[in-house]
């Protein structure tokens, strides 16, 4: 036996090590968009695999290379790790062409979490912006599943128009299970009958009767990050109670390359979650 599979006999989920997931489910999102839903082959990995809400795996295809990509299922589901994909680059250009059944390798799970475990008897604000919603689902799912241990949650999602919105299909689910749902849109030319405007408009008008004791998290495009803070500490909620997800350029996931170098952070090990007042002198330049 070689070295790497007496280290997997040992440790069946080291997220050093890659192993083969199939491609069980792929379900269309929205234009360029899909939900793949991935099953380790091997079955003590499967089982052993667990994750944290914000984290991300890195999926491997062969003569192409990795991609970082964050997990957008439920954590405390075992079995089926989903993770929503835009084909944007080569690997998930690559990926978009492939079928149910197919392989690939995948190693994991790396990086912060979003503060889950800081939410009790809290308020909790989650803003969404397009593809954004994916790193924050695993959030909804983990509150929902223990409703009763916090205050109000509040939902605002934003897409640039209603074909983009993901998982629309669930978001009754997530209302009817205690999630307050905002939804808006930059435009639509269609029967829509929602909010028209950018998320930060929502997030004005949102009811914050206890600002003090709000966490809030997002993850969107970064300038929709930097005015989603600003408003939020205009309305009254600390620096320390806001997270941000920074996904800039993660390729190796140990911190080695430097290509995700933020400052003196790394986001692929340092992040990506990050709370506001650890960048917020360095969240604006765009060339860290």
């Amino acid at each position: 036996m070689n070295l790497a599979a007496a280290s997997a006999t040992a440790n069946p989920h080291n997220p050093w090590l890659a192993h083969t997931v199939r491609i069980d489910r792929i379900v269309k999102e929205t234009p360029g968009v899909a939900t793949y839903e991935l099953v380790f082959e091997d079955a003590a990995v499967r089982e052993a695999f667990a994750f944290r809400p914000g984290q991300f795996n890195m999926l491997y295809l062969p003569g192409l290379g990795e991609i970082a990509i964050s997990i957008s299922g439920d954590p405390n589901q075992t079995g089926c790790v989903p993770h929503t994909i835009r084909a944007a680059g080569n690997v998930t250009r690559t990926l978009a062409e492939l079928s149910v059944g197919s392989t690939i390798g995948l190693r994991g799970p790396f990086g912060a979490w979003w503060p889950v475990d800081e939410c009790v008897g809290r308020d909790v604000v989650l803003v969404a912006g397009g593809i954004g919603l994916a790193p924050l689902r695993p959030v909804i799912y983990h509150l929902l599943a223990d409703r009763e241990r916090y205050g109000r949650v509040m939902l605002v999602i934003g897409a640039r128009e209603p074909a983009a919105l993901l998982y629309p299909s669930e978001y009754d689910d997530w209302i009817r299970g205690g999630v307050d749902v905002q939804v808006t849109v930059d435009r639509t030319a269609g029967a829509w009958h929602g909010n028209i405007g950018m998320v930060t408009a929502l997030l004005h008008r949102l009811p914050l009767p206890d600002p003090g004791n709000t966490l809030l998290m997002t993850c969107g495009p970064e300038v929709m990050m930097w005015y989603t803070v600003q408003g939020a500490m205009e309305r009254g909620l600390k620096a320390e109670s806001l997270c941000v997800s920074l996904e800039r350029n993660m390729n190796c996931a140990i911190g080695f390359c430097g290509h995700c170098q933020f400052g003196p952070q790394f986001l692929c090990k340092d992040g990506p979650v990050f709370r506001y007042d650890k960048v917020a002198s360095i969240f604006k330049v765009d060339d860290l």
